[in-house]
């Protein structure tokens, strides 16, 4: 058979797990770590992610707090979270950086709704453009018989369906969590 169905659910799981990761970084008014994962640091020379050069904890619900591993890192630490659009303002005392993370308003509630929603629709895109994909493999398939046909696109569509309400489902929770706080 030429469609590959191990192949297709990898790839609609892929665009689970590509959703995941973009709500990950939507902040939400509580202190996470996942924040920073885009942050990139000039460390002597090269450019690195923050967690290579130090470490993040969360102390309190809206605190991060970044030690650097090597002290001398610290400057270029303050400086990464300065330019990168995080809109936040890192404090340090000479040994760590404090980042507090700000009360959200409603209205930016709303707004980073909008945007959980998009990158949800997003995700549901790319698991349709695999449907697609397996369907018209399918189609092509001339081995097959009409009712293996059938049985295979039906196959494929209860996968997609699965898939579409899977992301519905991650992004529905990440709504309550950004309007609970």
């Amino acid at each position: 058979m030429a469609i590959d169905f191990n192949q297709a659910t990898e790839k609609m799981k892929g665009a689970q797990d590509a959703l995941r990761r973009e709500l990950g970084e939507i902040r939400t008014g509580r202190a996470n770590p996942r924040i920073l994962d885009h942050v990139q640091v000039e460390y002597y020379g090269a450019m690195v992610p923050l967690n290579q050069v130090a470490s993040i904890s969360v102390p309190e619900a809206r605190l991060l707090l970044i030690t650097p591993f090597d002290k001398g890192a610290l400057e270029a630490i303050v400086t990464a979270i300065n330019v990168s659009d995080l809109g936040l303002n890192p404090a340090s005392d000479g040994n760590i950086v404090r980042l507090a993370i700000p009360q959200m308003t409603e209205e930016r509630r709303k707004e980073l709704v909008k945007e959980v929603k998009a990158e949800a629709e997003k995700s549901k895109v790319a698991v349709r453009n695999v449907r697609r994909d397996a369907m018209d493999a399918i189609k092509k398939d001339k081995e097959l018989t009409e009712d293996q046909v059938h049985e295979s696109e039906d196959k494929v569509q209860k996968l997609t369906d699965d898939n579409i309400k899977a992301i519905d489902e991650i992004a529905e929770d990440k709504e309550k969590e950004l309007m609970t706080i």
